[in-house]
């Protein structure tokens, strides 16, 4: 490894026409990102390729299209401005999937971009916040480029990286990107109610970041038991394992340890995870197998939608056709918790967006994408209850669906169901 006293000499190895990934979440480097912008005039057509970034995304320039363009597997709020197919752009894939893509040759990567841990004294960094898919990227890049950063947790599991892998580096002691506690509404405490009936003692719990989320882990602090086998968590869930409520001591999965594939949090969080044996953060090619998941018991996967149709079909990605996030791994955790003995896959969402418009829908806008089909979808919870869809006809899943939609929508939604479904008899109105 040789260490560079500047970030931009750290990434002089990046070169025009090269596909280069780039470390996300609370590990993005935006050190080292800054440094290859810095690069744009003697750079043409770099291709960045990762998954949600946070910070600012230099690159995402208008005056720079020539020198970058993008293809991601998620897009973050300070992404979604950007989107435009075929220079900054959207991968569909199970998040469960891209570990193989990188593997296999088929997405090859020229370079990486990451951030870790300092190195223990026999030269062992760790790719910290973020194991998830930056495990394959770093067995798969020809070139690894490292910001080592003194305030990146020592996390256990799979992110563990010698220097002699790290091809050239940069050190630095910069804050590690933070998400705040979310603010729980009316209606979000009142999913997060509902969801709480349909979690027992001993449950094992799979549920991201986020005002849902969190307050459905809020009304958790009276369980037992409860284990953690997650894509990512987040200050939440520290909440559970130090109340006691969460101790992993009934998973069949790594008994006794909180298990997930990355984290978003506050200081606090990075700090209890930093060289905990407790907590193992493992490539998301493992967590997220779905016959992985469901080796656990009584899983219960929280996800959340854009908007879910009549017959239980599910929008997680675009608001029609513009893409706004991805598909993550909702659909590896919908089917392991369907697998699982006692699982509930749920999708949790607020019976209406923010501007109002319900987001319970007769049909899915055009262009939207259905992230989660209908066979995959058990239970659907908004503020005003729960619509249990599995096993259950077409018809009888539109009138759950609309029973939970907001009272000021069902009457133009039971007229749907008739016209799309019962055409040639009379609409009656659900009740409230």
């Amino acid at each position: 490894m040789r260490i560079h006293k500047l970030a931009v000499d750290a990434v002089a190895a990046i070169q025009s026409g090269t596909r280069v990934f780039v470390h996300g979440g609370a590990a993005t480097p935006n050190r080292l990102l800054q440094a290859v912008t810095e690069r744009a005039d003697s750079l043409r057509n770099v291709e960045f390729t990762h998954l949600h970034l946070t910070g600012k995304v230099p690159f995402l320039d208008q005056k720079l299209r020539a020198s970058f363009r993008n293809s991601a597997f998620f897009l973050g709020a300070n992404m979604r401005p950007f989107f435009e197919p075929g220079q900054y752009d959207y991968i569909p894939c199970f998040l469960s999937e891209i570990p193989a893509l990188f593997r296999s040759g088929h997405f090859p990567l020229d370079a990486a971009i990451i951030h870790v841990s300092p190195p223990d004294a026999h030269g062992f960094c760790t790719l910290g916040t973020s194991v998830d898919v930056a495990r394959a990227a770093v067995d798969s890049a020809k070139v690894i480029i490292a910001q080592i950063n003194k305030k990146m947790p020592r996390t256990l599991g799979d992110g563990v990286i010698h220097v002699s892998q790290i091809h050239h580096a940069v050190e630095c002691d910069d804050p590690i990107h933070e998400d705040g506690r979310h603010g729980h509404t009316a209606e979000e405490t009142a999913i997060g109610k509902h969801c709480a009936t349909l979690i027992g003692d001993g449950a094992t719990l799979q549920m991201g970041i986020g005002a849902i989320p969190d307050a459905v882990l809020a009304q958790l602090k009276d369980r037992k038991h409860l284990g953690i086998h997650t894509e990512m968590w987040s200050d939440g869930a520290l909440d559970l394992i130090e109340c006691g409520a969460v101790d992993n001591s009934r998973k069949k999965l790594h008994p006794g340890r909180t298990v997930g594939a990355f984290m978003i949090g506050s200081r606090r969080l990075y700090d209890y995870v930093d060289n905990n044996p407790a907590c193992l953060l493992l490539d998301v090619g493992y967590v997220n197998l779905p016959w992985k998941i469901a080796r656990n018991p009584d899983v219960v996967a929280i996800n959340s939608a854009v908007e879910v149709d009549l017959t239980g079909q599910v929008c997680a990605d675009s608001v029609g056709s513009r893409i706004i996030s991805g598909t993550g791994g909702q659909v590896d955790f919908i089917r392991g918790a369907s697998l699982s003995p006692g699982g509930k896959p749920i999708i949790a969402l607020t019976s209406r967006a923010k501007k109002g418009m319900s987001r319970i829908v007769p049909s899915l806008k055009p262009g939207a994408g259905v992230v989660t089909t209908r066979c995959h979808v058990h239970y659907v919870v908004t503020e005003f209850g729960i619509a249990h869809l599995y096993g259950k006809n077409l018809d009888t899943r539109a009138k759950a669906l609309i029973d939970i939609a907001h009272p000021e929508e069902r009457e133009a939604l039971d007229k749907a169901r008739h016209a799309l479904y019962l055409p040639g008899k009379p609409a009656t109105v659900a009740t409230a």
